[in-house]
């Protein structure tokens, strides 16, 4: 994909009246109104809206340096490295309770990584931050659960998010598995009292009640 720069025709030296100018420029030359023909007119459009955003970027100070510190990274062609980028980066805005900006980088983590159990729950637990986003935060975390059943931590999370919706069975037996799969966990202590899970029961004798009656003595 061409730079902003090259889709202008300009210098990375290029003043803001410059940036100005190119823009007009090509806006006049390759408007879609002046394509009559409709394939010629998909294209002119489909360039007009890459020109746009290349003016919009370079004709403001703040997001034109943005860009160009972003266009000097060096780029990521395999999706594990780019994933794991943007969770190391989505890591850091959640610990910043930037939940915004942690939910987007988490969601570029899922699209490229999306057999990886963590960043599924690294994304619920940052969607659950917002009252709106919590019905995608629990798929989220479910998901997580699918990938890696033996995680207690996913289920601890799973748990308070169903609690805290209200849909407290639900919640009791997410909790209850947590307990099975890790008994001496804190956390998983916390929240099995909290949902008011505890060890399943043993299952009655055979034959129920009659069973009983007649091996009794």
């Amino acid at each position: 994909m061409a730079s902003f720069y090259d889709l202008l025709g300009i210098a990375k030296s290029a003043t803001t009246s410059d940036v100005r100018k190119a823009y007009a420029k090509l806006a006049r030359e390759r408007h879609p109104d002046r394509f009559p023909d409709p394939v010629e007119k998909d294209r002119a459009q489909e360039f007009f809206k890459e020109l746009t955003a290349a003016f919009n970027t370079l004709s403001n100070d703040r997001s034109r340096r943005e860009y160009d510190v972003e266009s000097a990274r060096p780029k990521l062609a395999v999706p594990e490295a780019i994933a794991r980028q943007a969770f190391e980066t989505g890591v850091q805005r959640l610990k910043a309770r930037d939940f915004h900006e942690a939910v987007q980088q988490f969601r570029v983590a899922v699209r490229h990584a999306p057999a990886e159990a963590q960043c599924h729950a690294a994304l619920g637990s940052a969607l659950a931050h917002n009252p709106r986003w919590v019905r995608e935060a629990i798929e989220s975390m479910e998901r997580a659960i699918q990938l890696a059943p033996d995680r207690p931590a996913y289920h601890v999370e799973l748990a308070r998010m169903l609690h805290g919706q209200g849909l407290r069975l639900r919640a009791r037996k997410v909790a209850e598995t947590a307990l099975r799969l890790a008994p001496e966990d804190p956390d998983v202590a916390r929240i099995a009292a909290e949902v008011g899970a505890g060890p399943e029961e043993p299952p009655p004798p055979a034959g129920g009640l009659r069973g009983l009656i007649r091996r009794k003595p």
